[in-house]
């Protein structure tokens, strides 16, 4: 059972998890509404807004796969969100942790609901360096991987105090 007074913490994570949700959904919907498939608008040399659809998972994986991973990608992203869910419940006063958490289950959500609306999650993101560009991402993926990075960040400092303890 999570400790007295952490109900309203794990509601801040729970609502910090929609807010990326809907600043996710805000900028994709944006950009269906601005930009047709593949039209793009230079910002920098090194950064573009482009609209692209990604059927696969990180770095179009299994993109050209025939459609059946749009519902594997859809119940692992479900699955995520329920355990996130639980560990908020549980660990609400441990911070980074659940930072990481709610920063993933916000974008695992957004990129859930995109395969549903559209079959394909909206990315609109794009660095490159000359000719070279790295697979073009939406802010569903910066929260994902923002929540990985401190995820294990999370792990390091953990470790840290347990040896100073110990």
């Amino acid at each position: 059972m999570p400790e007295r007074g952490s109900a309203k913490r794990f509601v801040l994570w729970m609502l910090w998890a929609v807010a990326l949700f809907w600043a996710d959904q805000f900028s994709k919907d944006w950009i269906l509404q601005h930009y047709q498939l593949g039209d793009y608008t230079p910002i920098t040399g090194f950064f573009n807004i482009v609209r692209a659809h990604n059927p696969g998972a990180a770095f179009s994986f299994l993109a050209a796969a025939g459609g059946w991973q749009r519902w594997l990608f859809t119940g692992i992203g479900v699955v995520v969100a329920l355990v996130i869910t639980w560990q908020l419940w549980r660990h609400s006063a441990n911070t980074l942790f659940c930072l990481a958490l709610s920063c993933i289950m916000g974008g695992a959500i957004g990129n859930v609901v995109d395969r549903m609306r559209h079959g394909y999650v909206v990315d609109f993101l794009d660095f490159y360096w000359g000719t070279a560009h790295f697979p073009a991402f939406n802010i569903a993926d910066v929260a994902i991987s923002t929540g990985a990075f401190l995820l294990i960040l999370d792990e390091l400092l953990r470790m840290r105090r347990a040896k100073a303890t110990g």
